[in-house]
């Protein structure tokens, strides 16, 4: 079944640190906590520096959607979230300390349950009239800039605006129908 996601219906919860606030976009099992999720995606605001809560067993994606961007700092190793660096992969377990390198952060968070699940994450410009590629039977789409995005199969239609994610889980084949922007294609491939 397609499900639509309208972000102007999600409400962000804020960190129990203050350091931010965290959007659920959608959680497998629905319903389920931080301690029984296979797979989450959520949109993170990181408002000051500090450290990022550890998933032990958990496999994570961070792609940057607004912002200057984000250091992270691993203790053995650094990276730098940005505008040229949109993506990261690191294991949940990690000790990661942020520094924002702005005002604040958006980044879009995509966590699998190591076991039940992974996930790869890619990050497109779309122009014009394209394919959707899809790597998996669950995928989600998220529209992280762009006024709009029409996506459409041989039986449904639905239009996107910023912030919006669908999640597909049919085999049906999707086009995406834009002017210009940017989407992140979440793909959850169970084991």
């Amino acid at each position: 079944m397609t499900q639509l996601i309208q972000y102007a219906s999600l409400r962000p919860t804020p960190w129990k640190n203050g350091g931010g606030s965290t959007t659920e976009i959608v959680v497998a099992p629905p319903g389920a906590d931080f301690d029984h999720f296979d797979w989450r995606i959520s949109l993170a605001t990181i408002t000051q520096d500090g450290p990022f809560s550890p998933f032990p067993g958990i496999d994570r994606s961070l792609a940057l959607v607004d912002g200057d961007g984000v250091l992270l700092d691993f203790g053995h190793e650094r990276f730098v979230l940005s505008p040229s660096e949109p993506l990261i992969e690191f294991p949940g377990e990690s000790t990661v300390e942020a520094t924002i390198t702005g005002d604040l952060t958006t980044d879009f968070n995509v966590m699998t349950r190591r076991g039940r699940c992974r996930h790869r994450l890619e990050r497109r410009v779309v122009s014009g009239r394209q394919e959707l590629a899809r790597r998996s039977n669950t995928t989600v789409l998220f529209l992280a800039d762009g006024e709009s995005l029409t996506l459409s199969s041989a039986t449904e239609r639905i239009a996107l605006v910023r912030y919006d994610a669908v999640v597909l889980d049919t085999d049906q084949a999707w086009t995406m129908d834009t002017i210009q922007a940017t989407v992140l294609v979440a793909d959850i491939i169970p084991h």
